[in-house]
């Protein structure tokens, strides 16, 4: 019995170890501490931590790849409940409100308010059951330190060289070698004046080095080039008269350092205020990039004539009934549309696919950017019906507040800037659509008309112009003029609209 307990120095030390936990192999079990390796003998619930249910940044629109959190609805150890509000996520279109699909208790928030930039299927908060210890929630291990970790605290943070080596293998930019591509104008301009843009910044689209670069820094080589002329006038490296370092004279013109830009001068070269890009902003300039370059885009104008629209305005406003011109217009370009489908149509990717609902895109300027509500079927609702439904899409816009359902989809744009003064405009084609229609401002103009007896006479109009961009895969030409031509005829003769 005493010769079973007794622990020799070599033996007894190989015993504690085996109690404690420890490996007598050497490895990473074997420089565990003490608790660690208890822990991993046992594997007691209790001392692994509460096991938790993962919240994850979802997809709350179809083109969503990031969002930011805005704020937290539910703190740290609050029960939550399945469709409960968990926090505010601003997505590429607006703040939206991410609900719970699970039961528990809130127990960790990994990603504070004002996180930016959170990709998809990060991890934002963990949950726990009812009843379970909250505060003893598992957080697991390959994102505990992602959270609060910059790129470069990461590095330093992390003591294995396996991370840290591949950092210095970035190969050194080599004087004269371009790392971005050239457009062809810009090209022409380096190769005939010699110019070496290897430490040029591009500021086109995709980083190609557009003609502007290359003419900014045509212009940074005259300029400096007129500089260095100056003191050249004296060949000698000192003169016992004067001093060849001394400061130019007044009419030579100092560099400021650092740059600053002064109110009604040009401002300096390289001086600028960088504004940060918010989302909606980086996908408004993703989306105008894509029309432009993958549509080839059509155009025609035609004026129509508001008078019959504006006296029927008037007289359902005696009756305390509040509509607006642009009303109108969504009324009668979404009859257009029922009369001739074929304009009714989105590009699929391989051709175009025709809808069965008229379903209207209005656009709606906020602080954020340029928003697109979609009044859905507006061929089957009235000018008033129209009128509700703009009015609380745009507030909800102007808010922030609109879910993806009331923004997705759509056969068919309208932006009206009259209100603006615009006379005239022309833009450009929301994908997958296949037009999209630029209201200007009503203006009155002396036309000729000709009366039932046949004399002709000088009456006023009030006439707006209206601009159609067209995909000229789906809409042709004529295709287009007679889309305008029904337009037209639905704004001067509203009566069609009651068809």
């Amino acid at each position: 019995m005493a010769a079973s307990l007794w622990l020799n120095c070599s033996g007894g030390g190989r015993m504690i170890n085996l109690l404690l936990g420890r490996s007598l192999a050497r490895g990473a079990l074997a420089s565990r501490p003490h608790a660690a390796g208890w822990r991993f003998l046992h594997k007691t619930g209790a001392l692994l931590g509460t096991p938790a249910v993962k919240i994850l940044m979802p997809a709350l629109s179809p083109t969503m790849e990031e969002g930011n959190i805005v704020k937290w609805l539910k703190q740290e150890g609050e029960t939550v409940n399945v469709g409960d509000a968990l926090c505010e996520i601003e997505t590429d279109k607006a703040v939206v409100t991410m609900e719970s699909s699970d039961d528990g208790i809130l127990a960790k928030i990994m990603k504070e308010e004002g996180s930016k930039n959170v990709r998809l299927g990060t991890l934002i908060g963990l949950l726990v059951e009812e009843g379970e210890d909250w505060k003893q929630v598992e957080i697991p291990s390959d994102t505990a330190d992602a959270p609060s970790l910059s790129p470069a605290a990461a590095a330093a943070a992390t003591p294995s060289p396996a991370i840290v080596s591949p950092v210095p293998k970035k190969p050194e930019q080599q004087p004269g070698k371009l790392r971005f591509r050239l457009s062809p104008a810009a090209r022409n301009i380096l190769e005939t004046h010699g110019l070496d843009a290897s430490h040029s910044t591009p500021s086109g689209p995709r980083g190609i080095f557009t003609k502007e670069d290359a003419l900014k820094l045509l212009d940074q080589k005259q300029k400096g080039k007129s500089i260095e002329a100056r003191p050249v006038v004296s060949p000698l490296p000192a003169q016992p008269t004067g001093v060849p370092s001394a400061p130019p004279p007044a009419s030579m013109p100092r560099p400021a350092i650092p740059p600053f830009s002064v109110p009604g001068q040009r401002p300096s070269v390289g001086a600028f205020t960088e504004v940060p890009a918010s989302d909606v902003r980086r996908v408004i300039a993703k989306r105008v990039t894509e029309s432009k370059m993958t549509i080839p885009h059509a155009y025609a104008t035609a004026d129509c004539d508001l008078g019959a629209v504006l006296k029927l305005k008037q007289e359902l406003a005696k009756d305390n009934i509040q509509v607006s011109v642009n009303d109108f217009i969504i009324k009668a370009t979404a009859s257009a549309l029922k009369q001739m489908p074929d304009v009714n149509v989105i590009w699929d990717g391989e051709g175009p696919r025709q809808l069965q609902s008229v379903d209207i895109s209005i656009a709606v300027a906020t602080d954020q950017g340029l928003f697109t509500p979609t009044i859905k079927d507006a061929a089957t609702k009235g000018v008033q019906e129209i009128a509700a439904s703009v009015k609380v899409l745009a507030t909800k816009a102007k808010d922030g507040k609109l879910p993806p359902e009331e923004y997705q989809g759509g056969s068919f744009s309208i932006s009206d800037l009259g209100m603006f003064g615009v006379s005239s405009f022309t833009g450009f084609v929301n994908p997958p659509q296949a037009c999209f229609l630029a209201v200007g401002r009503t203006r009155l103009e002396l036309g000729i008309v000709v009366d039932e007896e046949g004399n002709e006479r000088l009456q006023q109009h009030q006439l707006m112009t209206v601009t159609l961009s067209s995909d000229g895969r789906m809409v042709d030409d004529e295709l287009a003029s007679k889309f305008l031509k029904s337009l037209k005829a639905n704004l001067e003769n509203p009566v069609r609209l009651a068809l």
